[in-house]
């Protein structure tokens, strides 16, 4: 709003070609958005992953083996601790994995003690599911940790902040002077088209971590807990 205000009361005008704004602000904006998507899209895939081993290997546990009951709730309870841990790490905004090593360890342990009571094929297939697990959750660390490059962020956000410096100008320089409608006529367009680029840009931060549970269109974690409620 000061903007126009200020190149209304110095009739500051000039005539500039609109294209390099879009080159400049539009492209990579919706490259950012486009990858946040991607991002989110890719991190459902491993969830679900990282789910279905996890309840496979639950399985695995729970039927026609010579373990007890004890020691079946013990490897459900490591399982449920691997998956609990694993999803409060994803809506953290830090980044220390050794609690999610340690339950995996855990695991490993646990099947090394009970070796007896589970066959060949059995441990064979609780590996292979384990393997998926491991897949799941390094691909998910790494969509946690690694987002869109700071400095494209930041080049947006600078532009979209000069956006109305070199906007304002040339809408002005098109309406003219003349009437005084013509000046609200700025004030909407430039306060209009500001706050459609910066909601794209908010739109795209948001997305940027789709675990935290904070944005409307995050991923409900909840939903792909070996337990779950229901969806």
């Amino acid at each position: 709003m000061i903007v126009p205000f200020v190149f209304y009361e110095f009739e500051i005008i000039y005539n500039v070609d609109l294209t390099l704004i879009s080159i400049a602000i539009i492209f990579p904006l919706v490259f950012t958005i486009r990858g946040a998507f991607r991002r989110r899209e890719k991190g459902m895939e491993h969830l679900s992953r990282l789910r279905s081993g996890l309840k496979v290997i639950h399985y695995l546990l729970n039927d026609g083996n010579k373990m007890s009951d004890d020691l079946k709730a013990e490897g459900n309870k490591i399982l449920e601790s691997i998956c609990d841990n694993f999803m409060d790490y994803l809506k953290s905004p830090h980044e220390d994995t050794r609690q999610i090593d340690a339950d995996l360890n855990d695991f490993y342990e646990y099947i090394q003690r009970n070796v007896e009571y589970l066959s060949g094929g059995t441990r064979q297939k609780i590996y292979r599911f384990l393997r998926d697990v491991h897949e799941g959750q390094e691909n998910l660390i790494a969509i946690h940790t690694h987002r869109t490059p700071i400095s494209l962020k930041a080049y947006c956000l600078i532009f979209i902040y000069i956006f109305p410096l070199i906007y304002t100008p040339t809408l002005i320089n098109k309406i003219g002077f003349e009437k005084s409608e013509s000046e609200w006529i700025t004030f909407f367009v430039v306060i209009i088209s500001e706050f459609i680029l910066i909601s794209l840009y908010n739109i795209q931060d948001h997305m940027e971590h789709p675990f935290d549970e904070e944005g409307l269109d995050d991923i409900k974690l909840s939903n792909f807990k070996i337990n779950r409620t229901g969806i």
